[in-house]
């Protein structure tokens, strides 16, 4: 396709491996850092040391902390910051984002005060602007590297995914394509709990009969949230349901098991998160996951035992042995139900 141009918002490791792959695929980027240090550091060593280090910069990233730079004359911005910034973040660029320019959201999670997904934020804020979002098993690390991966990019206008999916697609990114904006957008932030889940099995010293049930058991909660609130089931059975959960409940890549495993081992969550040293998403959503079942009345027994951990002071031993003495039930109660 045509070379776009594009601005993404956010230098951490996944927007920069994003930056790097649309440079590859021809496109112009500019990235926007918030801190200028960071930014000296990168023209010095053609290397982010901090949030992806091993891996070469191309001169021809541009980068800027000022946020118009990015965003003026851009067909494509792409929000790769934390999910809880990116409020603040639109707030500030709202007068200076064209109608036409498609925001492509790469952040999973959900707003702790008003429960909305980033999309929801994102047409609250630019109501006329197109949306995607891209998600999908996809660590920074390893795309960085070129090793093959597969993505999905939602929204709700089939032309505005296959847009955002030619952009991205290469030889070693594959993207799909979904309509289903609410369930890609719960897959990808909703396994981030169960992956903390999966790390504090592992740091309790369990084994993976454990983190397997952890899993299996936490997509069908998610499966069931995400119907209850309009997405499509089959869409956690992709890559942004089952395939994340995978990914981050198993690899050391992931931020939210590391944390996990830290706090199974009988860390503080804030010695916990001060030694993971980047954002881990989980945790913030835990709160909004937690909030969402009791609003939406949906029976969540992995997030509410996570929840109560993290934001409680539960001890993890005891979370373990309230959701092994459940009540008896069928493994597929709600089929049987219906």
């Amino acid at each position: 396709m045509q070379n776009v141009n594009i601005g993404v918002i956010g230098g951490g490791s996944w927007g920069t491996a994003l930056a790097i792959l649309l440079l590859n695929n021809g496109h112009n980027v500019d990235i926007w850092m918030r801190d200028s240090l960071q930014i000296q550091h990168v023209n010095e060593f053609h290397e982010n040391k901090k949030y992806l280090p091993g891996i070469t910069i191309p001169s021809n990233l541009k980068l800027t902390n000022d946020i118009s730079k990015v965003i003026h004359d851009k067909q494509v911005i792409v929000l790769a910051i934390p999910s809880h910034g990116v409020r603040q973040i639109l707030n500030d660029a709202k007068n200076i984002v064209d109608k036409d320019q498609v925001i492509v959201n790469v952040a999973k999670g959900i707003e702790n005060n008003t429960l909305l997904r980033i999309s929801q934020i994102v047409e609250e804020i630019l109501p006329h602007n197109p949306y995607a979002v891209l998600s999908g098993p996809s660590h920074a690390e390893e795309v960085a590297r070129n090793i093959p991966t597969a993505v999905v990019s939602a929204s709700k206008d089939k032309e505005v995914a296959e847009y955002v999916q030619d952009i991205f697609m290469s030889s070693y990114f594959r993207v799909y394509t979904n309509l289903d904006v609410v369930g890609v957008e719960l897959g990808g932030s909703l396994k981030n709990v169960i992956a903390l889940g999966a790390g504090i099995s592992d740091g309790l010293g369990y084994g993976d009969n454990t983190k397997a049930a952890l899993m299996t058991r936490g997509i069908i909660e998610m499966a069931r949230l995400g119907k209850k609130m309009g997405a499509n089931s089959a869409t956690f059975s992709g890559l942004s349901g089952i395939g994340d959960l995978i990914v981050t409940c198993t690899s050391m890549h992931s931020r939210n098991r590391k944390a996990g495993i830290l706090i199974g081992q009988g860390k503080s969550l804030e010695e916990a998160i001060n030694s993971v040293g980047m954002v881990v998403e989980g945790i913030k959503t835990a709160k909004s996951a937690y909030e969402l079942a009791k609003r939406e009345q949906v029976v969540m027994p992995i997030t509410e035992e996570i929840y109560e951990v993290l934001y409680e002071g539960k001890d993890v031993k005891n979370s373990v042995n309230n959701l092994m003495l459940r009540d008896k039930k069928p493994e597929m109660e709600e089929i049987i139900r219906e």
